[in-house]
């Protein structure tokens, strides 16, 4: 068997051999591409793949066309098999590349199913021209010849590129127009090459068009995917550092154990909130009404996040400043109800529990508006969940009564308030932490302190969880009761 080595063949293996050095090149850079989108990835190793087929394929039958010999004949059949089946999958690949591109979601999937049916037409096609003939065939001396039906072969890849012009045309505006330019001289690139290619004989001019659009295409698109990249990162390293800022906002709007609390005789309290996420919808807060009376608030505001947070914002401030102006929990939280109600156009509520106690009786007088039960522990040193009367959550329906209701707390005694975020806590099973493995923590051995009840809860919940991710505001508040300070009340009495 001897290859024949025209001029022309020289020239086109020369070209060829370059061709599928740069398709080689691109497969490997998009290869090794770390931030490219997986799907933009996948497609062009898949198209690079089918190009080094096509043209390589174009060569061999080149090389063989017109060669005698054993099985040359079927070699022959076989890779123009190829030629044909890797042109119009290309063609079907860069459709879909277009309509991907274009973003016409409404039309996407009906579009999808068209050039499925195209592709395996086409398919079908070449299948039959194997016993018919009629798109391709070869002579008695293998010279490669055209048949009666080869427009047949073009057909498929023709409507296809029909439909990437419409898609250009249509949707321009979802398109950048240096990708849209892109597309065009993909597709106008092999229409110019046959017509040159009808006046010279021999040389692949296709192959080198389709080529040189591919690389083209393929560089463009990669260009764009690296800037939009890139501008990824400048808006997530801005969203991040604003979050940030609005994490220590949040965190510097609830209140710390400042002196004035951590020095007062008749209680020891502690409190802590780790939101889910940057920022969280959770809060708790404490503050004097007057010297001898302590307000203390836990809520939970429906949803997460910013929205959550702001909401959050305003519900805390509403409740402290009506809460300064007197009345009694449940006219508080009646009248917090109804400035949250107003213009709620984002339809969110929280829940609250709100506690205020005499320090010199440790009486507290609380309503709870759809909030979790409190947990207290007594004389006798065990926790238990307190069943108290539940209104309905703030910011839900203007016309919610609340109730008041009396815990009396004894020197000694303990009272742990939070939100769902303990109890609803999961771990990868999705199997919640729920109330009785609470109160199963809060009753470990050793725990006296507030500050101890505290960090013993979070590692329960951290242990619970094993690594699964927080799905839920994490937030508690703890009080231990002393009794009242008999020194102040000394100096109050003389």
């Amino acid at each position: 068997m001897i290859f024949s080595m025209s001029t022309a063949n020289l020239i086109n293996f020369f070209f060829i051999a370059m061709g599928i050095g740069v398709c080689g090149l691109c497969f490997m850079q998009i290869t090794s591409s770390k931030h490219l989108r997986k799907e933009i990835r996948r497609y062009f190793q898949v198209f690079f793949l089918t190009l080094i087929v096509y043209i390589s394929t174009h060569l061999a039958r080149q090389l063989m066309d017109g060669l005698t010999g054993n099985g040359i004949r079927t070699a022959l059949y076989i890779v123009t098999f190829l030629i044909v089946l890797a042109a119009g999958f290309m063609a079907f690949m860069v459709s879909i590349l277009v309509l991907t591109t274009s973003r016409a979601e409404k039309i996407e999937k009906q579009f999808q199913i068209i050039l499925l049916a195209l592709l395996g037409v086409h398919t079908i096609l070449l299948i039959a021209n194997l016993f018919g003939n009629f798109i391709y065939y070869f002579d008695e001396s293998n010279l490669y010849h055209r048949g009666w039906q080869y427009i047949l072969s073009n057909l498929c890849p023709l409507v296809m590129m029909l439909i990437d012009s419409y898609l250009l045309f249509r949707y321009k505006d979802n398109i950048a127009p240096r990708v849209r330019s892109a597309f065009w001289i993909y597709l106008i690139a092999p229409i110019a090459a046959i017509a040159i290619q009808s006046f010279t004989y021999g040389i692949q001019f296709i192959i080198f068009a389709t080529v040189g659009a591919a690389v083209n295409m393929f560089s463009v698109i990669i260009r764009e995917q690296n800037e939009r990249y890139e501008h990824q990162q400048k808006e997530t390293a801005r969203l991040s550092t604003e979050l940030d800022l609005a994490s220590q906002i949040q965190h510097s709007a609830l209140p710390e154990i400042s002196a004035e609390f951590s020095g007062r005789k008749e209680f020891v309290l502690a409190a802590s909130m780790d939101p889910a996420k940057w920022v969280g919808g959770d809060f708790y807060d404490f503050f004097y009404l007057d010297e001898n009376r302590l307000a203390l608030v836990i809520a939970d505001v429906s949803g997460k996040g910013i929205p959550a947070a702001l909401f959050m914002m305003s519900a805390k401030n509403k409740i402290s400043v009506r809460a300064s102006s007197g009345g009694t929990p449940a006219e508080i939280l009646t009248d917090v109800n109804l400035q949250l109600c107003r213009n709620n156009h984002t339809h969110m509520f929280v829940t609250v529990w709100l506690g205020i106690l005499d320090l010199r009786t440790g009486v507290i007088s609380a309503c709870n508006a759809g909030h979790e039960e409190p947990a207290i522990r007594g004389k006798d040193g065990v926790f238990r969940l307190y069943q108290d009367p539940h209104g309905f959550v703030l910011g839900g329906r203007k016309r919610s009564k609340y109730t008041d209701y009396e815990i009396k707390l004894n020197p000694g005694d303990t009272i742990f308030v939070y939100t769902d975020g303990i109890t609803e806590a999961a771990d990868d099973n999705q199997t919640f932490y729920e109330d009785f493995r609470m109160v199963e923590a809060l009753n470990q051995p050793g725990l006296t302190g507030p500050d101890e009840i505290i960090a013993a809860m979070k590692q329960s919940v951290q242990s619970f969880a094993n690594g699964a991710e927080q799905a839920d505001d994490l937030t508690m508040l703890c009080l231990l009761y002393r009794g009242p300070n008999t020194d102040q009340s000394t100096e109050t009495a003389a």
